[in-house]
């Protein structure tokens, strides 16, 4: 159960993190900004942000196994769309598609995951959850890598088909089904939150910002009042209100939401700087990460354990705080003449916070709320998640534009010291705000 759960998450991270050190070549390939070519990502992220909450009512609805199986077809599909693509246009379609899949993979993998295991193990078990989607961001950069530089970047998306086909087929049998009574969807809600979303991150992502495309963030910050404002008074609503009343909820989706708008921010740019200014190809920017990424596999069991043993708070704290030490140290150093060898010891220091801050905010946003809203607790961490991440890249593209650009090498870099001290910045007020999370271990 614990392998086939992970499995959902391990494939949206992978897919995430692959198109990262295939960004140079799309970019290349379509001839697109680094502007255009952060909806590569974006559009991904946005859309499982919008919609995995319907995903979730979905899936009480339904059914969890049903669902989320759906989810995988989806995704399956949406790979091979993008693989296909032969323009910018059509490959955010296609990203679109297969963020519709994705939005129901990890809140229904974690849904049946926490409603099948004993409190008492729910954090030992989010930890080796975290640490099997954590082999996607060691294996996806280095495999992206190794396939741009043999084949074409197409081929990144088409190795979901064999895992998507094989996770449906034994998810079937394996793992067990369960509806929530009484679920209901409001459409009304749904349009609300997709039209707020992909508005408001319109708005973020456009560097110059245009006047129509600030018209489109304002609106889609309207929507988002009017949404919440309709939560408040809706017998039955997607994002239940009451459960922000809870600080240690409230705290924990802030701080996952900071967490990956600072690591997201990295991933968009940190591939791009060891291919532009390392002169790394794709297959060593990919392989250059690992001290980054692999301490993922490395540390999240035993943050998992941790978690259990001193509580939510300090090893989120702790998380966070590291991560954005570890990113202010490689923007200080970051330069044309830095060995890569400088950027080590920095990056295992980040991927050990964000190893830790994960299962911790995990646990302390569940842990919040009763055993019948885990449903919802799971598919709201994940939209503040993902949302977070939209966010992060579009912050550190208009932070890069704002302060360098693609024009040379002495540029990009400067731009690429701003996106990264933002980064850093972010996470260190997560650590402020994980403060508030209530201390809880067993």
């Amino acid at each position: 159960m614990l392998v086939l759960t992970s499995l959902g998450f391990f494939m949206s991270m992978m897919d995430s993190m692959i198109v990262t050190t295939a960004s140079t070549a799309i970019r290349h390939d379509f001839h697109i900004n680094v502007a255009s070519l952060q909806w590569a990502l974006n559009a991904y992220n946005v859309t499982i942000a919008a919609v995995l909450l319907v995903g979730v009512s979905l899936g009480n609805i339904l059914g969890h196994r049903k669902i989320y199986n759906i989810g995988i077809l989806i995704f399956v599909i949406g790979s091979i769309l993008s693989a296909l693509s032969t323009n910018i246009e059509f490959l955010i379609f296609a990203r679109i598609v297969q963020g519709i899949g994705a939005s129901v993979l990890t809140p229904m993998s974690m849904t049946i995951l926490t409603s099948s295991i004993n409190p008492s193990k729910r954090g030992s078990a989010l930890g080796i959850y975290s640490g099997i989607g954590g082999l996607g961001l060691i294996i996806g950069p280095a495999l992206g890598g190794l396939i741009v530089a043999k084949l074409t970047w197409q081929w990144i998306f088409w190795i979901n088909v064999p895992i998507g086909i094989l996770g449906i087929y034994f998810s079937n049998k394996k793992l067990p089904e369960k509806k929530v009574s009484g679920s209901r969807i409001d459409f009304i809600d749904a349009l609300l939150v997709i039209l707020a979303s992909a508005g408001f991150i319109w708005g973020l992502s456009d560097k110059a910002f245009k006047p129509s495309s600030v018209v489109i963030g304002v609106i889609g910050l309207i929507l988002w009042v009017i949404f919440f404002i309709k939560q408040k008074y809706d017998t039955d609503p997607m994002i239940p209100l009451k459960l922000f009343q809870s600080k240690s909820f409230l705290a924990g989706n802030i701080s996952t939401f900071l967490l990956y708008a600072a690591m997201y921010g990295v991933v968009f740019f940190l591939p791009q700087y060891l291919q532009i200014v390392g002169n790394a190809n794709a297959l060593v920017a990919g392989l250059e990460l690992l001290p980054w990424t692999g301490t993922l596999v490395v540390i999240a069991p035993f943050a998992g354990k941790w978690v259990d043993q001193f509580g939510e708070r300090k090893i989120a704290a702790l998380g966070l705080l590291l991560q954005g030490l570890g990113y202010l140290w490689i923007a200080l150093i970051a330069n044309a003449s830095t060995a890569y060898i400088m950027t080590v010891i920095p990056l295992i220091i980040s991927g050990a916070g964000l190893s830790m801050g994960g299962p911790a905010l995990q646990k302390a946003v569940i842990s919040s709320v009763d055993s019948q809203n885990n449903g919802q607790a799971s598919g709201i961490y994940n939209m503040f998640r993902l949302f977070g991440g939209a966010v992060g890249v579009s912050l550190s593209v208009i932070v890069f534009y704002k302060f360098g650009s693609l024009h040379n090498i002495s540029t990009f870099i400067t731009g690429y010291k701003a996106a990264m001290t933002t980064s850093g910045i972010l996470s260190l007020i997560g650590v402020i705000i994980s403060m508030l999370i209530r201390r809880n271990k067993l």
